[in-house]
Formats: C-alpha cells, sequence, structure tokens
C-alpha cells in the first residue's frame, strides 16, 4: 500500500509511531474508510491498577474512538482464571473470583478516563460471559480441532519456554485458544473485526484471526504496537520503586506527574507522540530543545500525561508542589547542590553516595538503602547496585537520605 494510509486512524497511529504489525494494511485501511469499525484489547485482571506499561494501548483505544471507530475493552474475567504464559518463565499465580472481580473494578476506573462509555460509543465486557459456561467436550469439537499444536507450539512466546527448558502446563497451553476463541465471540455478538495489543501478542492475535475465518469465513485483522523500552534500555513503566500504576490510589498524581517529568531528553518527543494528543509538530519542537529548554518539554509531557489521567487541577497542582521541592528546597529553603565529574560515571549508587560526600561511607550507604531510607527523585531504592550515569542524573537527580536530607545532584 501507499506509505500514506487513506484512514484517518492509520495515518495517525502510523505518523506517531504506533504501529508494529498488522495482517492486512490494506484491508484494515479500506475498511476504515468505510468505517466505523470494531476493535479491542484485552486485559487480564491480574493486579489492581493497570500501569503505564498498558498505556500505550490505552491511548491507542482512545484515538480509534476519536476517529469515529467502536472501541472494546476487553476484561479477563475468564482468561485471568487460566494466566497468559506468553514470554513468562513461570506460570502465574492462580487467583480466585472475588479478587478477579476486584481488579476489574480498579481497572474500569482508569479507561473511564480516556474512552467515552455513553450511548454505545465504546463497550466494556468480560470474556466470563461466554467463557464460563463452555461445554468442555463440545469447545474441543467446535473450536479445538481448528489449532495444530504443531503451530502452537512454533510461536515464539511458547517456544522461548521450551527452548530454556521450563515447564508450559496444560492449563496455560490452552491459553492461546481461549483467547482466539475471544476473537470469534466477539465478531459474532458484536461485529468486531479488529484485534489490538503489544507485539508480544502477535501469536495470540493471529490465532484469533484465523480462527475466525476458518468458522465464519470472514475478513477480519490484526493489529500490534511496539513493545517500549527507554533510551537507555529499561522497561518502559518501570522505576526503582516498582511499577507506575495509574489508579490514584496506589500512585498519586504527584508521583505520576514526577515519573514523566523525568523522561531522558533523549526520549521526550517519542513520549510526546505516544502519550498525548500534541500535534506531531509540536511533538518534534520540543523533543528538539536542548539545554535547559528540554526541561520545559519535559514539564509539557508531564502536564499532557498527567491532566489525561489525572485531571488538569491534578497536574497543575503536582507541578506547582514539584517547582517548590526541587527550586526552592521546599519549606523555604534551598536544595543543596552537589556535583560530580561526567568522566566518573556510571557509578553505582552506593560508589555515588560515597564519592560525593552524600554519606560517610559506602558502609553507610548500603545501611541507608536496606532500611528504605534512600529516594531519587521521590523512587524508594532497593538495590544497591543500581548503576547511575549522566543519563539518569540528566538535569539534576534529586537524592533524599532519610525525610530531611535532600540534595541535588548535578553534573559539573
Amino acid at each position: 500500500m501507499a506509505p500514506t494510509p487513506k484512514s484517518e486512524f492509520l495515518r495517525i497511529i502510523m505518523e506517531r509511531g504506533f504501529l508494529a504489525d498488522c495482517t492486512d494494511l490494506t484491508a484494515l485501511d479500506e475498511a476504515l474508510i468505510e468505517g466505523p469499525v470494531t476493535a479491542y484489547i484485552g486485559y487480564d485482571a491480574t493486579a489492581a491498577s493497570l500501569h503505564v506499561g498498558h498505556l500505550l494501548n490505552i491511548m491507542l483505544l482512545r484515538w480509534f474512538q476519536k476517529t469515529g471507530n467502536r472501541p472494546i475493552t476487553l476484561m479477563g474475567g475468564g482468561t485471568t482464571k487460566v494466566g497468559d504464559p506468553s514470554f513468562r518463565s513461570d506460570e502465574r499465580p492462580l487467583l480466585g473470583p472475588e479478587q478477579i472481580q476486584s481488579n476489574i473494578d480498579g481497572m474500569q476506573k482508569v479507561f473511564a478516563q480516556y474512552l467515552d462509555y455513553g450511548d454505545g460509543k465504546a463497550m466494556m465486557l468480560n470474556n466470563a460471559e461466554w467463557l464460563d459456561g463452555l461445554n468442555y467436550l463440545d469447545f474441543l469439537r467446535d473450536i479445538g480441532r481448528h489449532f495444530s499444536v504443531n503451530r502452537m507450539l512454533s510461536f515464539e512466546s511458547v517456544k522461548s519456554r521450551l527452548d530454556r527448558e521450563q515447564s508450559l502446563s496444560f492449563l496455560e497451553f490452552n491459553y492461546m485458544i481461549l483467547q482466539a476463541y475471544d476473537f470469534l465471540e466477539q465478531h459474532r455478538r458484536y461485529d468486531c473485526r479488529l484485534q489490538m495489543g503489544g507485539s508480544d501478542q502477535w501469536g495470540n492475535i493471529v490465532n484469533g484471526v484465523d480462527l475466525t475465518r476458518r468458522v465464519l469465513d470472514r475478513e477480519v485483522w490484526g493489529l500490534t504496537t511496539p513493545l517500549l523500552t527507554t533510551s537507555d534500555g529499561r522497561k518502559m513503566g518501570k522505576s526503582q520503586g516498582g511499577a507506575i500504576w495509574l489508579n490514584g490510589e496506589m500512585l498519586s498524581a504527584y508521583e505520576f506527574w514526577q515519573f514523566w517529568r523525568n523522561t531522558t531528553d533523549a526520549d521526550v518527543g517519542r513520549f510526546l507522540k505516544l502519550y498525548t494528543e500534541l500535534p506531531v509538530d509540536e511533538c518534534d519542537r520540543l523533543g528538539a530543545l536542548s539545554g535547559s529548554e528540554i526541561n520545559e518539554a519535559k514539564v509539557r509531557l508531564a502536564n499532557e500525561v498527567t491532566t489525561l489521567l489525572h485531571g488538569a487541577d491534578a497536574a497543575a497542582s503536582a507541578e506547582a508542589t514539584a517547582r517548590e521541592v526541587f527550586e526552592q528546597g521546599g519549606a523555604g529553603g534551598d536544595l543543596e547542590v552537589v556535583t560530580i565529574g561526567a568522566d566518573t560515571l556510571p557509578l553505582s549508587i552506593v560508589q555515588l553516595l560515597a564519592q560525593t560526600g552524600i554519606t560517610g561511607s559506602g558502609k553507610e550507604a548500603k545501611r541507608l538503602i536496606a532500611e528504605g531510607g534512600l529516594r531519587l527523585n521521590n523512587d524508594a531504592v532497593g538495590d544497591p547496585q543500581i548503576q547511575v550515569d549522566a543519563g539518569m542524573i540528566g538535569d539534576g537527580l534529586k537524592i533524599s537520605v532519610g525525610k530531611k536530607k535532600h540534595r541535588m545532584l548535578r553534573i559539573g
């Protein structure tokens, strides 16, 4: 197909960096032009909140709706009872029905911030609706016969587990069949013609496309987004203190804002395109800034992303608090600035604390970390081997020792 698709949805997601693969981009483009199209992304209820790693695909659903299509958020009330084995080294712990429902309740709060569920514009479904009542023998006869075990074993998500000689239970092996069945059922019930997800779900998505075509002889498609890492190679959504949760009860709006404010310089333009609705030209302009100007681009990023999730007032409050803490030291005082030469980096956090005199010795630094008394940019530090490099320091790294001692580390 032409480099620039004709449909608004595909044009937007391609220029903003959302697209990894599609089973038939030309046919999907034509269907979107005729539109509207219904598409879904599935979310298993394995935690009480979604995290930043989910935000890319939530934004994908938001763009899908904003371009006149109907998104479905599919809660995995049924599949969570099995557990997705994709690219895992061990089996997920099995959750009871009460915990699964509690997790779904927490996840639904996040989706309501990004999608409009009024008047059938978006739909929220639970695959327990059709999975819980399945007759096993009927399911094997009607659905299982369409799956080749040889082909299932060839998918990278399964093959990588077996190649490492790690156990894969029969329960987990069934997961890809159940996910494929989800697509089939949603096509039957709601004319859903597109499944989207992260690129780690490619095999599962292709299974659903193939099953729907085999059983119903209908043309449907699959589309994936790239698996994101930060420019320094870290998995998107992880910090020193753990997952960046999207529920305000699990992570404050201020901490969420800080996560985005601390984005590495090289990631600012890319993240603006993916996680905000600013025009692409503006994202490119902000991402190209350097020196002290890139800091204001990071503030813009933090404000835009926080506004989408927590609201404009929460974003403004977080920015005001951050400026007080970082620029004025909080409580009317100034943060003491500590400098370190770029040529001495990288250093472990223990070496850095001792070398800069923030702690009296490496031994004291290790004790501080072990007792949970050290924070970097308000994230708790639990690993004394964490490496601090110039990219991590950026325009300034706030080091908190206990509750009252704060230092701003800069390269000088």
